[in-house]
């Protein structure tokens, strides 16, 4: 429990310079006051344009991070297809946290394998720290989907495999970086 309470001021101490913070033992809030915690943290994560919306972090902070490491536009939030361009390149983000209770590598429903030319993929630890990301042709990641009848959707495993495939590029150490600022 003590790690967890340290992590906790750690990521605390990060996100909210501003205040003052004391050290914090989750056990002890109450389930109000917990949610009232993750959505201060999720409010600051919105003023650094971490995150463009009040859902979980996951997809947002995939944005920002392949944005800030390419210099990618950043597409509209209602932008059919494709999260972000460089130039006529279209890129199409997939975020995926990978929790020690859930395993699966499944990036979200992919609507429009067409509308994009990489599919810019990474996968998060528990903690979100990036543990692999890469830039993945359209034709692997259409060649390596699965169509799904019911949600009109593909389904996309990020495994280690891919990486193998033609023209996809490994670029964790890139990702990382951006996070570590």
């Amino acid at each position: 429990m003590r790690g967890c309470v340290t992590s906790i001021w750690l990521w605390l101490l990060l996100a909210l310079p501003t205040v003052a913070v004391a050290e914090v033992s989750l056990a002890d809030r109450t389930l109000s006051q917990l949610l009232e915690l993750s959505v201060d943290i999720n409010e600051e994560l919105r003023r650094r344009n971490v995150v463009r919306s009040a859902n979980s972090p996951t997809g947002g902070l995939a944005e920002y991070l392949f944005v800030e490491a390419f210099g990618w536009e950043q597409a509209n939030n209602s932008q059919k297809s494709y999260d972000a361009r460089a130039g006529p390149t279209r890129y199409q983000i997939k975020g995926r946290r990978v929790h020690r209770r859930t395993k699966s590598r499944q990036m979200s429903a992919i609507r429009d394998p067409d509308g994009f030319e990489f599919l810019a993929a990474v996968l998060f630890d528990d903690r979100y720290q990036v543990t692999l990301a890469a830039l993945i042709p359209a034709d692997v990641v259409r060649a390596r989907s699965t169509y799904i009848a019911h949600t009109n959707s593909y389904r996309f495993n990020f495994t280690d495999t891919v990486l193998s495939e033609p023209g996809v590029r490994d670029v964790t150490a890139r990702l990382q970086a951006v996070l570590a600022r």
